[in-house]
């Protein structure tokens, strides 16, 4: 019963944030230079695609690196994926384990909280100049202009909770069945977003066997980061 309360607890939270992603994306509907945004995340992939580039090169570590670059980080566009979940949230709170359900609802966090931070930043650098040629000092003015620390910090510390959840997950044999008996009826049911979202997650994190060397590499860079650029205004870029 307890886990029951739980999961009706992290299905409505999971709805709300659903509804605030889609609510940001639905702003800039009529946004007069809408490339802007995509501009920025492509040059934030790059940006850690760079900073990132040991573990996308180790055999290990690479399919959680990208998962994270891609589905978590990355420019992608949610917005099928977020359709799907508004649809089949009250069947998932009946369906999946809580486990699995906080994966979901801490990506959806993840992501909201990077649109408004993104929009927060274009906003910034179309003051500045700066939106169709960032680059590094730009992309610094820009970061400790608009502030938000404790959402920075936000950020990351969800980065570490999806991948220890996951990490979690591989060690569950019915979560690996679930998902493979659920592929055809969920593309057939238009969940194909959402179910193979779920899916590269569980293989990356499986293929990896233990997550905590990966996620303290991931945790102490962005952090170290992050803290570098709010201290000094000449901050320099990551070696890639």
């Amino acid at each position: 019963m307890e886990d029951d309360l739980d999961k009706e607890s992290i299905g409505h939270e999971l709805a709300n944030c659903i509804a605030e992603a889609r609510e940001l994306r639905a702003a800039r509907t009529g946004d007069p230079e809408p490339d802007d945004f995509p501009r920025l995340k492509e040059w934030q992939a790059a940006r850690l695609a760079g900073s990132y580039a040991d573990l996308l090169a180790s055999p290990r570590h690479r399919p959680a690196a990208e998962f994270f670059l891609s589905d978590l980080y990355g420019p992608k566009d949610f917005r099928s994926r977020d359709e799907e979940l508004a649809r089949v949230v009250p069947i998932m709170v009946h369906v999946l384990p809580a486990k699995a359900l906080m994966t979901l609802l801490e990506a959806v966090k993840m992501d909201t909280l990077s649109e408004s931070l993104d929009s927060a930043m274009v906003m910034t650098l179309r003051k500045l100049g700066r939106s169709k040629a960032i680059d590094w000092p730009a992309y610094v003015a820009a970061y400790r202009t608009c502030g938000r620390r404790k959402d920075r910090e936000q950020q990351i510390i969800l980065i570490d909770k999806i991948g220890k959840t996951l990490d979690r997950l591989t060690r569950m044999p019915l979560i690996h069945f679930s998902l493979k008996l659920m592929n055809g009826p969920a593309h057939l049911a238009g969940l194909g977003d959402l179910h193979s979202f779920l899916q590269r997650g569980f293989d990356a994190f499986s293929y990896m066997k233990g997550a905590d060397e990966f996620l303290a590499v991931v945790t102490e860079r962005e952090t170290t980061l992050m803290k570098e650029m709010f201290a000094n205004p000449n901050a320099m870029r990551p070696v890639s």
